[in-house]
């Protein structure tokens, strides 16, 4: 590595994922654009990951946590390794196009006024259909990756304005951390990027979709599936953190039917996937937790540069566009909208 400053820290946090490793390198090593540096945080892995990084890639700046500390840990660590302008969060089970770097690099350096960028994420195996095209947002405390299993057709194939992206593939001007914070580590996994989301918005910080970079991701790697008593507790302990820390009194009482039909249909879905105990074990943690996450909340909400009805805007229209990404996916496959078109008549 250079004594330069390059361009872009390209994060990759890692556990156990020594696999995907290789595909993920090699396809950085193929961009267009140069000007990077790779920082790979290790979780604490014991499938070999370090030890393939330091023979396989002595150029790789390898931070080896002794443990497992999660997503949030792990990237937070990598953003504090650098001072490159820019910081490119990349989960290891993704490959990049050749022009990705360069295409969101390119937006960012034509669009100051926009503090972090999403790519398009198409599914690894199954490129005709997109795994994301930015992040929207339900209010009823959760995060909703626009496009996620539609078809990849004309509806995400325009660059613009986005409420947020998913940590898994996303472009970050190194400045914002330092205004708004890095990611919270008591999410630990799963929806921190939603919290992060929020406070960016809050803090006002724009952020853009840049169509044609593009990011194959494989899914659900670290964890095994998406389904899982590990995946269920971490996110219904983190939607409750979600409302605690970004919901005055007054938002959550104007917000309250959203929140109980979201909160119902989610433990609901729990029920069905047979992980009752799950939730109810992630609840409990949150309720442990309020305390704490609601002094976070007010903390949080002193930098506020939206006022609370400004906030409330940005996030009916993030829910809209959520909501409309859900309907268009349900319609490809076949599925009914009724319920979503009621839900949209009374509160959207």
């Amino acid at each position: 590595m250079s004594d330069r400053l390059e361009a872009v820290n390209i994060v990759i946090p890692n556990w156990n994922g020594l696999r995907f490793l290789p595909d993920c390198l090699a396809s950085i090593g193929r961009q267009q654009c140069l000007d990077w540096r790779i920082t790979v945080v290790d979780n604490g892995s014991t499938d070999g990951s370090t030890e393939y990084l330091r023979k396989a890639h002595p150029n790789v700046h390898l931070i080896s946590l002794p443990e497992n500390q999660g997503f949030s840990a792990a990237v937070n660590a990598g953003i504090l390794s650098s001072s490159c302008p820019f910081v490119f969060l990349l989960n290891n089970d993704t490959e990049l196009s050749m022009s990705c770097l360069r295409r969101l690099l390119t937006a960012a350096q034509d669009l100051p006024d926009f503090s972090f960028f999403a790519p398009r994420m198409l599914c690894f195996h199954n490129r005709a259909v997109l795994d994301g095209a930015g992040d929207g947002y339900l209010r009823g405390g959760a995060g909703y990756r626009l496009g996620t299993m539609e078809l990849n057709s004309g509806a995400y194939s325009l660059p613009g304005p986005v409420f947020g992206a998913c940590a898994g593939a996303a472009l970050y001007r190194r400045s914002l951390f330092d205004s708004v914070g890095l990611f919270d580590e008591d999410f630990f996994a799963y929806l921190e990027d939603v919290d992060f989301n929020l406070r960016l918005n809050r803090a006002g910080c724009k952020g853009y979709y840049v169509s044609a970079a593009k990011v194959y991701h494989i899914g659900s790697a670290s964890s095994g599936s998406k389904f899982n008593p590990f995946t269920i507790r971490l996110s219904t302990r983190n939607s409750f953190y979600v409302l605690l820390k970004h919901y005055s009194l007054p938002l959550f009482l104007r917000f309250l039917p959203m929140i109980l039909i979201y909160q119902f249909c989610w433990l609901l879905f729990t029920i069905k996937k047979g992980q009752f105990r799950a939730y109810c074990i992630g609840a409990c943690q949150a309720v442990a937790a309020s305390c704490r996450m609601w002094r976070k909340g007010k903390e949080v909400r002193r930098h506020d540069r939206l006022s609370e009805r400004d906030f409330a805007a940005v996030l009916l229209q993030a829910e809209r566009e959520a909501v409309e990404s859900i309907m268009r996916r349900r319609q490809e496959q076949g599925k009914d909208n009724w319920l979503l078109r009621l839900y949209g008549f009374f509160f959207l």
